[in-house]
C-alpha cells in the first residue's frame, strides 16, 4: 500500500498588503471604530457567518449577494485539548471532530477558524455536509437554534494609543501607508443548544482583510 501524503499545514494569514490606507489620524480612527464596530456584533450576535456576511454587504467586499464560504483545510485536523473538552462537557473517550477553515466573501479571507465540535449532538446530515461541503458552520447548524456564548475577545491591533483622546496627535508622513496587521480581532466562544447543552468550541482569527475598503479621503 502506498504511503499516504502527509497531512496538509494549516493556512497562513498573509499581511493584507492590498488594503493601502494612509497613515493618518483620521484613517486610524476609522479603523479602530470598524475594528470596534465588528468585535461588538461579533460578542452580541450567535452566528458569526451572519455577522461576516452583513460586513461583507455592508462594506462592498463582494457583488451582491455573495455569501461567505468555509473553504475547508483537510489534512489539518487537531485533537481536542482539555480546556475544549471541558468547556463541551465531554469525558476523554467521547469523539470530538476539528474543522479548520477560511471564511473568505469575494476574494478576502476574513477569518480563519478552528472549530471543535461533538457530532453526536448534531444530526446525520448536519455531518455529512461539515464532511464534504465548504458550507460554513454556523449555517449548517442554525436549524439548531443555538446560542453563541463568548469565552474572550480581544482587539489584537489598536490603530491609535489608549490615550489617544486626550493627547495631541503625533504628526505623520501622509504619504505613509498604515501597516495594517495580519490578525487585527481574536474570538473564542462556546456553541450551546436551546438546553444549554455545548456542542462547538470554536476558536476564530479575523484578519486585517476586514478592513479591505475604501480609505477615508487624505
Amino acid at each position: 500500500m502506498p504511503a499516504l501524503p502527509p497531512p496538509a499545514p494549516p493556512p497562513t494569514i498573509a499581511a493584507p498588503a492590498a488594503i493601502e490606507w494612509p497613515d493618518t489620524p483620521v484613517a486610524r480612527l476609522q479603523a479602530l471604530a470598524m475594528l470596534q464596530a465588528l468585535e461588538l456584533a461579533l460578542v452580541t450576535q450567535d452566528s458569526a457567518t451572519l455577522v461576516l456576511d452583513d460586513w461583507c454587504a455592508k462594506h462592498h467586499l463582494a457583488p451582491p449577494g455573495s455569501k461567505v464560504i468555509a473553504e475547508r483545510q483537510p489534512g489539518a485536523e487537531k485533537p481536542a485539548p482539555a480546556d475544549v473538552r471541558a468547556s463541551l462537557h465531554v469525558g476523554a473517550d467521547e469523539p470530538i471532530r476539528h474543522r479548520l477553515v477560511a471564511l473568505r466573501c469575494g476574494g478576502h479571507t476574513l477569518s480563519i477558524a478552528d472549530n471543535w465540535y461533538v457530532p453526536s449532538r448534531l444530526t446525520p446530515e448536519m455531518n455529512r455536509q461539515l464532511d464534504s461541503s465548504d458550507i460554513s458552520f454556523g449555517r449548517i447548524v442554525r436549524p439548531l437554534d443555538f446560542r453563541r456564548t463568548t469565552l474572550s475577545s480581544q482587539i489584537l491591533w489598536k490603530p491609535l494609543p489608549d490615550d489617544w483622546d486626550s493627547t495631541a496627535p503625533s504628526p505623520r508622513d501622509t504619504r505613509a501607508k498604515l501597516a495594517i496587521p495580519p490578525r487585527v480581532i481574536e474570538n473564542r466562544a462556546v456553541l450551546v443548544l436551546p438546553d444549554g447543552t455545548p456542542f462547538s468550541h470554536v476558536v476564530e482569527n479575523y484578519t486585517g482583510e476586514v478592513l479591505a475598503v475604501a480609505p477615508p479621503a487624505r
